[in-house]
């Protein structure tokens, strides 16, 4: 995969505060900031102009602990000043814009049907639109044209750390993800719990497959030390809340994974397999006899 140049500026100077945000040679523009920000972000040129926007808050109950909210407007600024009154969800917000000003109303609407079909096949954050609206009909040229500025996103928006739309091996074209980004298939085996896990390390995440077979819950014992209590705690609740979204279905006593699933660690995948601690560097293991650490260090010597 060849390098991108991406340039971020921190408006005010606070990480965490309005950022824009732009690839090299790319006539797309992306501007982040908080809700708190709000009144800032309106008064800049890029939010009067036509674009596509998400508005995100996270939620412990939703798909990957997000509530995501994508929507499309020709003069941004008056769209989001409607859901500052009516949307109470989110805290955090991407506009996605044009510097050329080049964007119509069939552009944004495509770009809108497109990113909204990402965010479902990703699995990734709950979403707030109610439908799925239909793809703009565009020229030829101009179709071609705006699925290039979405390949633009698929690299940017994870870079402001927003996944929505990050599909696994979904990428088109030359920015899908490159083979050394992406590891061998580790299994996880307990025959006498019913668990049958396949996992996959993709650029950096590591995430356990659709279809892996898990134990149907995690419980707890009162022989546990408090320490790992604690850390049992944290594995039943998980559990539980991939449960109460679909991301696990349970039947006849097994869980088994509904879509592609993103953990913190091979270890948390291990734990969330398996219903106890798991050391998944060494409890995850390759067709070949591999584990995961031995995998993670090669080259290393």
């Amino acid at each position: 995969m060849s390098g991108k140049q991406l340039r971020l500026f921190l408006v005010d100077g606070s990480p965490g505060g309005l950022t824009t945000a732009q690839i090299m040679n790319w006539t797309g523009h992306v501007l982040s900031g908080r809700r708190s920000d709000l009144g800032d972000l309106l008064g800049r040129p890029e939010a009067q102009r036509p674009g596509v926007y998400l508005l995100l808050g996270d939620d412990e109950g939703a798909v990957g602990g997000v509530r995501c909210y994508i929507g499309e407007a020709e003069d941004v600024a008056d769209r989001l000043r409607s859901h500052q009154r009516n949307k109470t969800f989110w805290d955090r917000m991407v506009v996605i814009t044009s510097t050329d000003e080049n964007l119509t109303k069939g552009h944004i609407r495509y770009l809108e049907s497109r990113l909204i079909e990402l965010a479902a096949k990703a699995s990734r954050v709950e979403l707030e639109n109610g439908t799925q609206p239909p793809r703009a009909p565009l020229p030829e040229a101009d179709r071609s044209d705006m699925d290039y500025f979405v390949d633009q996103l698929h690299v940017i928006l994870p870079v402001l750390g927003v996944n929505a739309i990050r599909v696994r091996d979904q990428v088109p074209g030359p920015l899908r993800v490159a083979a050394d980004q992406m590891s061998p298939v580790f299994l996880l085996t307990q025959t006498k719990l019913g668990v049958d896990a396949r996992a996959q390390q993709v650029d950096g995440e590591f995430i356990m497959l659709t279809d892996s077979k898990v134990v149907a819950s995690v419980r707890q014992s009162m022989r546990y030390s408090p320490s790992t209590a604690r850390a049992y705690a944290s594995y039943q609740a998980l559990h539980e809340k991939l449960v109460a979204n679909g991301t696990i279905r349970v039947e006849e006593g097994v869980g088994r994974l509904t879509r592609d699933t993103v953990f913190s660690s091979p270890s948390t995948a291990g734990a969330i397999a398996l219903g106890r601690s798991c050391n998944g560097r060494a409890a995850w293991i390759s067709a070949e006899g591999e584990t995961f650490g031995a995998w993670e260090s090669r080259g290393v010597e």
